[in-house]
């Protein structure tokens, strides 16, 4: 559940209005309009807080910071808050991986196992042709969730780049769009290998330290180090709570880059140069550009037709106000994060808060661009986007998921002698895990760490259990099957089981 949510990057859809010049004064003029918005959103309450940085023409015209970094504290937002970026790192990321293909460290078709002979996919053929390319736009054909759930167990990068062999297609190879965090992953620690350094040393080599983002990092304990720092919010009976803290170093090329406003504009200065900044090369042209060029149909919109791509680490549209590049980030445990550029008029606007779920990002972007296009909004599109959020992943999402769980059977059937279920389970994904029997109730241990988890009897075999530590009242099945000797012979995690590899079969007893 703490993954980086992937829904929003199907659903960024037309942000309205007809295609107009853009100009210096109409930039002006929404200017203190959207403050205004973003200063009533904070007072609403729809986010604790959140920093927003524009960029026009290579210039830097707007950067502020609104509400608080944690509620029930002083401390307020400003443009130097650094905020977790969740799925923003993904472009950050591609920016990166072009600095080494444009120092001709490696090419955008740099076959992966010519970098990294160990990684495998789930298929031969892939494992044999893939490329940076194909892992920056999603196309491997690795599943969407592969090796997100087994990140919230406590696995390391490196064990789980291993184990995403064990996973089942999510789709055809070079054809079919899944988003995935750990393909993502896999493809800019690939890039890195030649050099002989870290992913996180040469995010800081490569782009943060030429463009001067000195609050940058993809390191969480750099975040951590951060007096001026965010923490993560969520819904808890209805108010915004910093719950949980959300550590993404596993994949963080994918997902766990921190930054701020400020120094977030001096990356859009780079991107919407093509590589310049300060009038200075920094990047080949030739390189990062590739990163925007529609490499995979991403989605197609019900309601218009319109069809999205990915490039890599950039969703491409073709609206009525031409090509525009965008990213939408978040985490469950609590952030959402937007970045959003129109090339042909080098504007960019990138949105940072600090909540999960919440359209604000969205919201606000859409209302800045149609005032500058149009002088005014086209509908309310902080309701509209708030409404899609709460729709996929609100209170109403969580209650529906659980639905099979929210009232227990009208004649309950008994559990087996609990030392039926006890014992160690494995399968190649997950590892081992093991039931234990403690004062007449079951718990699961789960990860490297063995971290536990009550197990709460609902019916029979079938029992729950709470992993998410953001939505602690947040159940889930986990399923026995009883082997002819009158004990478990395998498991099933619910949670775990989205793309079928929840099940582990019995090694051993007790």
């Amino acid at each position: 559940m703490r993954l980086l949510l992937s829904l929003m990057f199907v659903l960024l859809g037309s942000f309205g209005a007809e295609a107009q010049t853009v100009t210096k004064e109409k930039v002006t003029a929404a200017l203190p309009k959207l403050r205004e918005l973003a200063r009533q959103v904070v007072a609403r309450g729809e986010v604790p807080g959140l920093s927003i940085g524009i960029v026009y023409r290579d210039e830097v015209v707007f950067v502020e910071g609104y509400g608080v970094r944690e509620t029930g504290q002083a401390e307020t937002v400003s443009a130097d808050t650094v905020f977790q970026l969740a799925s923003v790192s993904k472009p950050l990321a591609a920016t990166v991986v072009a600095a080494l293909v444009s120092d001709g460290v490696v090419t955008w078709d740099t076959r992966i196992r010519d970098l990294d002979p160990d990684f495998a996919l789930p298929d031969a053929y892939p494992t044999a042709q893939v490329t940076i390319r194909d892992l920056l736009s999603h196309r491997s054909g690795l599943a969407a969730n592969a090796g997100n759930d087994i990140e919230d167990l406590g696995f390391s990068r490196e064990e789980i780049l291993k184990r995403v062999r064990y996973t089942k297609p999510g789709g055809s190879f070079r054809a079919s769009y899944a988003y995935s965090n750990f393909g993502f992953t896999a493809g800019a620690i690939a890039a890195t290998r030649p050099t002989g350094k870290g992913w996180e040393a040469l995010a800081e080599e490569k782009v943060y330290r030429p463009l001067g983002m000195q609050s940058t990092s993809s390191r969480a304990r750099d975040f951590l180090l951060q007096p001026n720092r965010s923490s993560l919010h969520v819904r808890v009976d209805g108010k915004w709570t910093p719950l949980v803290k959300r550590n993404a170093d596993a994949q963080s090329p994918a997902g766990g880059a921190s930054s701020n406003a400020r120094d977030m504009a001096q990356w859009l200065r780079l991107e919407l140069g093509n590589g310049r900044y300060a009038g200075r090369p920094i990047i080949k042209e030739a390189a990062i550009e590739q990163t925007r060029q529609p490499t995979i149909v991403r989605s197609t919109d019900p309601k218009t037709g319109m069809t999205g791509f990915y490039g890599m680490g950039w969703n491409v549209d073709f609206r009525d106000r031409g090509v525009e590049w965008s990213h939408a980030g978040a985490f469950s445990a609590g952030a959402r994060t937007l970045v959003h550029m129109l090339p042909a008029e080098k504007l960019g606007i990138v949105i940072l808060s600090n909540a999960f779920p919440t359209g604000v990002p969205e919201g606000l972007a859409a209302t800045f661009l149609d005032e500058v296009y149009a002088g005014k909004p086209s509908r309310d599109w902080i309701a509209h986007w708030n409404g899609i959020y709460d729709e996929s992943f609100g209170a109403g999402a969580q209650k529906q998921a659980m639905a099979p769980y929210a009232s227990p059977p009208a004649m309950p059937s008994p559990p087996m002698p609990l030392q039926a279920y006890t014992g160690f389970y494995n399968n190649d994904y997950v590892g081992d895990i093991r039931v234990t029997e403690s004062g007449g109730a079951l718990s699961v241990a789960l990860g490297p760490a063995g971290k536990r988890f009550p197990l709460k009897h609902f019916n029979r075999d079938l029992f729950l259990y709470a992993p998410f530590a953001e939505s602690p009242g947040w159940m889930v099945g986990v399923t026995f099957q009883i082997g002819p000797d009158g004990r478990a012979s395998q498991i099933t995690l619910e949670n775990l089981d989205g793309d079928g590899m929840g099940t582990l079969k019995r090694t051993r007893g007790r």
